[in-house]
């Protein structure tokens, strides 16, 4: 079974993903590397810089693994198909080919969010861990544990988490996706509030029941997904074994 490597998002280390751990099928290896500036890993000299980011992730994104990408982690992935062999699959999980969308968070509604960080980085992180649960058939449990596996504390500094507030108001996949060399598959939370309509109903699964964070409100469900698309890519599919 082909590995699979998972990305986090905005203002989230790589612990967003533990509550999968005990749902994966014992032969699938899988990988949670940081971004760089995440959770004690150097940050980049220019925390905007794709070509920086793509030399400091190449060998934490091989190209014979399925990339999974969740939220800004799907947009940057995207973004690394122009800098980096290509993977056997690309997954984006809860995120289009880009982030601002008209029905869903708008360019003006990032903008003010963008002005509410200028002025209180830590307060203005808790209001979008809220945001981001509102889907969850449980936000208030939901929130408890992501608290629970995040602690209180920013896992990046101001100028990492600025970066990507910037990446997400301006990166645009779509022409990328559109000629990727890897086949790319779409997850989404059925009551994502930062999602688009249209775009949670282009995907090619939606996890009911469950919004942004599917890793919290549904493990399983996302966990067997993942590991189906795994399977789908793994590289034996392409030299089987002889038989006698």
């Amino acid at each position: 079974m082909t590995s699979l490597v998972l990305l986090s998002g905005w203002g989230c280390d790589a612990r967003i993903w533990q509550p999968l751990a005990p749902c994966w099928p014992a032969e699938l290896e899988v990988t949670t590397p940081d971004w760089p500036g995440y959770a004690g890993r150097p940050p980049l000299a220019d925390p905007a810089s794709l070509g920086e980011l793509a030399t400091a992730m190449a060998a934490d994104l091989p190209a014979d693994a399925v990339w999974v990408g969740w939220s800004l982690g799907g947009l940057l992935a995207g973004a690394l198909l122009d800098y980096l062999p290509n993977p056997r699959a690309l997954v984006l999980l809860g995120i289009g080919e880009r982030f601002v969308q008209p029905e869903g968070v708008s360019a003006q509604a990032l903008a003010d969010f963008r002005h509410a960080f200028e002025r209180s980085p830590d307060a203005a992180r808790e209001h979008f861990l809220r945001w981001q649960l509102g889907g969850e058939p449980d936000p208030r449990r939901a929130r408890r544990d992501l608290r629970q596996l995040l602690g209180t504390a920013a896992p990046a500094s101001t100028e990492t988490l600025d970066a990507g507030l910037d990446q997400l108001a301006r990166l645009d996949n779509r022409h990328r996706l559109d000629t990727a060399s890897c086949p790319v598959h779409r997850i989404a939370g059925a009551r994502d509030p930062l999602l688009a309509g249209e775009v949670r109903a282009s995907a090619d699964q939606q996890i009911a029941d469950a919004g942004h964070c599917p890793m919290l409100s549904g493990p399983q469900h996302l966990a067997t997904s993942l590991a189906a698309i795994a399977d789908t890519h793994r590289s034996d599919r392409e030299h089987p074994e002889p038989t006698s």
